[in-house]
């Protein structure tokens, strides 16, 4: 039968939403293109005009201009038909892939389920609490290992009395330490005398009597023989 009938051509693919879009975008940038010429055609004729006294010549002018513009008209008619349709197959092709979205998303999602339900088989709750339980006891138990290594032995008896005795006077101690009372001494010590060595009565600034190397005079009832 194949032989004698032959066999039937298998179908081509019908265009695309998308090259419908395309073909009816391009036939309206043509339109578009001719309703330019016309525009510029109607400029001629308007300016001729404007040039023109009433009369058969101008009358004869002014019809091809009407001729014209009817033209346009008609341009621009189809033209705006045009992208009415561009615009309609735009909006189905934005919903058709809408839909494809969603149902590329929904199968997803039901994968990731089933994925997720096949790693929870593989996880028993009760062997996770065990482990923690396991944790937890080799965590104490190592906690008292450690208490037992820090233990101290041989240490003498001390009486807590006595320690606070020796923390008392220890503190004592440092507070000797700390004493700068004797720095006093050189505050209060007498200042430089104001008048050159070897002048008579010579005092400091405090008006006691010192030797020509500033040094306080030790008074004459004080002196050996």
């Amino acid at each position: 039968m194949n032989r004698l009938f032959g066999k039937s051509k298998p179908k081509e693919p019908g265009p695309s939403i998308s090259d419908c879009i395309s073909g009816v975008d391009a036939r309206a940038e043509a339109i578009e293109g001719k309703i330019k010429t016309l525009d510029n055609e109607l400029r001629k004729y308007k300016d001729q005009m404007a040039k023109m006294r009433e009369g058969p010549a101008k009358n004869a002018v002014k019809q091809k201009a009407m001729r014209v513009l009817k033209q346009r008209k008609q341009y621009e008619s189809q033209v705006e038909n045009l992208r009415n349709q561009s615009f309609n197959m735009e909006q189905a092709n934005f919903a058709h892939q809408t839909l494809k979205d969603t149902q590329a998303t929904v199968s997803a999602m039901k994968d990731g389920m089933k994925s997720m339900k096949k790693e929870f088989k593989k996880i028993n709750i009760e062997e996770i609490e065990d482990i923690q339980d396991d944790m937890a006891d080799m965590l104490e138990q190592a906690d008292e290992v450690q208490e037992a290594m820090g233990r101290t032995y041989g240490m003498p008896e001390l009486d807590d009395d006595e320690l606070q005795a020796e923390l008392d006077a220890l503190g004592d101690e440092i507070a000797l330490d700390d004493d700068a009372s004797y720095l006093d001494d050189v505050v209060k010590a007498p200042e430089a005398p104001d008048k050159e060595p070897g002048a008579d009565s010579v005092t400091n600034k405090d008006g006691i009597l010192v030797d020509e190397f500033g040094l306080p005079k030790i008074p004459a009832s004080v002196k050996t023989t």
